[in-house]
């Protein structure tokens, strides 16, 4: 085997690497603190590339200081629309413009909710301030198959608001 494409699982204890090269992390931010320090413990014997769009601050003051070599890719792709982020109160009018305009240019949603215990009830209230949209539910505590089935469905569009959380 040459390549292996996988999860933070790929780090567990339990899987050992014959003769690992070269590890690629992408969004390193997700992960644990069990994930980094196996790492840690790996970068003496191995090449490490990280990928992130928001390096953590402990990766980014390395990479500032020198510890770590880092590269900026500046040009962001064709057609890449810039994310806007604005804080402000909870309000259900802005929330209902924010996602019709999305659903109307032809995007999609995640609205991200991050309680399994309630997550029913926000799309609920979604459903009843946006009927329009196409609504689904993921989150980790779902059985494996209904939560691929589901981001299936998202992926190929047949759903265009997805209430998900990353709470197990």
């Amino acid at each position: 085997m040459d390549i292996v494409i996988g999860t933070h699982k790929l780090l567990q204890e339990e899987v050992k690497w014959r003769d690992l090269g070269l590890l690629i992390v992408d969004e390193e931010h997700r992960f644990g603190v069990r994930q980094k320090e196996r790492i840690k413990a790996m970068r003496a014997n191995i090449d490490i590339l990280t990928l992130t769009a928001t390096p953590i601050p402990r990766t980014l003051n390395m990479a500032m200081s020198g510890m770590r070599d880092f590269s900026i890719i500046a040009t962001p792709p064709a057609r890449r629309l810039a994310v806007k982020t604005f804080v402000r109160e909870y309000d259900d009018m802005m929330i209902r413009e924010a996602i019709l305009r999305e659903i109307l240019r032809g995007g999609q949603v995640y609205y991200l909710h991050n309680d399994v215990a309630t997550i029913e009830k926000i799309r609920d209230q979604l459903a009843e301030l946006v009927p329009e949209a196409r609504l689904a539910v993921a989150h980790g505590q779902m059985h494996e198959r209904d939560l691929e089935r589901i981001m299936n469905d998202f992926h190929h569009q047949r759903s265009n608001l997805l209430v998900c959380t990353n709470d197990y």
